[in-house]
């Protein structure tokens, strides 16, 4: 059996993959994933032994510059990546049993699936996006709800025309290309009436979220073995645990002077500094000993060692931390995480900063909550109620589908 896993997104939607790839190996399947070629995702499938096929450009050199990426950046990307899913997909997937699909609206991946008659799966790791009367497209958690401006039936049909004005075009030329008819709406026809949710379902509740019919296998977590490096070891043991402050690919997004401020936010509390460089490039503000930074670490055994973790939000992030029981502040910048943030502070796990550039005294504020002690104890009982078989879960129903889409075609 093989299976074709494709993503085009930061590390937060390309790990998962590599975890259901080691989920469906453990069950004597063969996968393969089709993600962008930055350098660390090319090592990331390296040390899991995952083959991988390049996608698109790198996401680096699109959300790495100065400025965040514009509309009109948009609007050039995906055709770019629309044509890049027909070519790269269409030839990783001959073959394939089936073919799962996540990350940036990935339009061109059920194309090639109907094309070649395997079963398609969208993958999502938050409900934040899917049609939803809980959600205004483009919202951020606590703005007014739709029904308090107007019907979020209107306001989702405009959100697929929006989705048609940058997919449309590029879609269904591709489409006729392989002799396909056209689609009208993009948006629905790729995320499909029965999309999975890769999620856990403490941290993120799916009942009632969205009017599609969700698959919720819980998240799909890569299991991480490695060793923390000896310099960062020598500095956990040198003194009390550290706060931890890491903002992963946020790079034009990352809140001005992060670093300073959470230094000097967390000195205040009389905490160590444990920065993490990140595409934001976070450095120390001076030589002092109670700073240390780190690079791309173990995460898993990192955050059982720190008092809190400072981060942006993430998806894979927020529930690392909740797994691994630790304290959280979020500081929210795009898309979904202003909902983690909003889940962190609603299971009182953490803390969500308001606004997305935090000053000393308003993160400062944040750590007061999240060093408390009940929340350490809080987080460390939630800790136990995450599940980490999700990639299991997936693994076992992706084959089960898989299987069956075998049999009919032999039929």
């Amino acid at each position: 059996m093989r299976v074709l896993l494709t993503s085009w997104g930061s590390r937060g939607d390309v790990e998962p993959l590599a975890g259901l790839a080691v989920g469906l190996r453990e069950l004597g399947a063969q996968a393969t994933v089709c993600v962008p070629p930055d350098e660390e995702f090319t090592a990331l499938m390296a040390r899991v032994g995952v083959p991988l096929v390049p996608l698109g450009p790198t996401v680096r050199s699109v959300v790495a510059g100065a400025k965040p990426p514009t509309a009109k950046d948009a609007f050039r990307l995906a055709p770019e990546l629309v044509a890049a899913r027909f070519e790269a997909l269409g030839a990783a997937a001959e073959g394939c049993d089936a073919l799962v699909a996540t990350g940036l609206m990935p339009a061109g991946a059920r194309d090639v699936a109907e094309k070649l008659g395997i079963p398609y799966v969208l993958a999502c790791f938050h409900t934040f996006g899917l049609p939803s009367r809980h959600f205004r497209p483009g919202s951020r958690p606590g703005e007014p709800s739709p029904q308090e401006e107007t019907d979020h039936r209107v306001l989702w049909k405009q959100d697929a025309q929006r989705v048609n004005g940058l997919y449309g075009e590029a879609l269904n030329r591709h489409r006729a290309a392989i002799g396909l008819p056209p689609v009208d709406n993009v948006r629905d026809h790729v995320f499909t009436d029965r999309p999975w949710l890769a999620a856990d379902p403490v941290l993120c509740p799916s009942q009632g979220m969205t009017e599609l019919d969700l698959v919720q296998t819980g998240a799909w977590i890569l299991p991480d073995d490695r060793p923390l490096p000896a310099g960062l070891e020598a500095f956990l043991k040198a003194g009390t645990p550290p706060v931890y402050v890491g903002f992963g690919s946020m790079a034009a997004h990352a809140p001005k002077d992060i670093a300073r401020v959470a230094t000097e936010a967390i000195r205040a509390q009389g905490r160590r500094v444990l920065l993490a460089r990140g595409w934001a490039g976070l450095a120390p503000v001076d030589d002092a000993a109670d700073c240390f930074v780190v690079g791309e670490v173990n995460q898993q055994a990192l955050f059982r060692r720190v008092a809190a973790v400072v981060h942006h939000g993430g998806a894979g992030t927020t529930t690392t931390a909740a797994r691994a029981g630790a304290p959280q502040v979020v500081v929210p910048q795009i898309a979904d995480q202003p909902y983690w943030g909003a889940r962190v502070a609603e299971l009182g796990i953490g803390a969500v900063h308001d606004g997305r550039t935090p000053t000393v005294e308003s993160l400062s504020a944040a750590l007061n909550v999240a060093l408390f002690n009940e929340t350490r104890a809080r987080a460390e009982d939630v800790a136990g109620t995450i599940r980490t078989d999700g990639a299991r879960v997936a693994a076992e129903l992706l084959l089960d589908m898989a299987g069956r889409g075998r049999a009919r075609a032999s039929a």
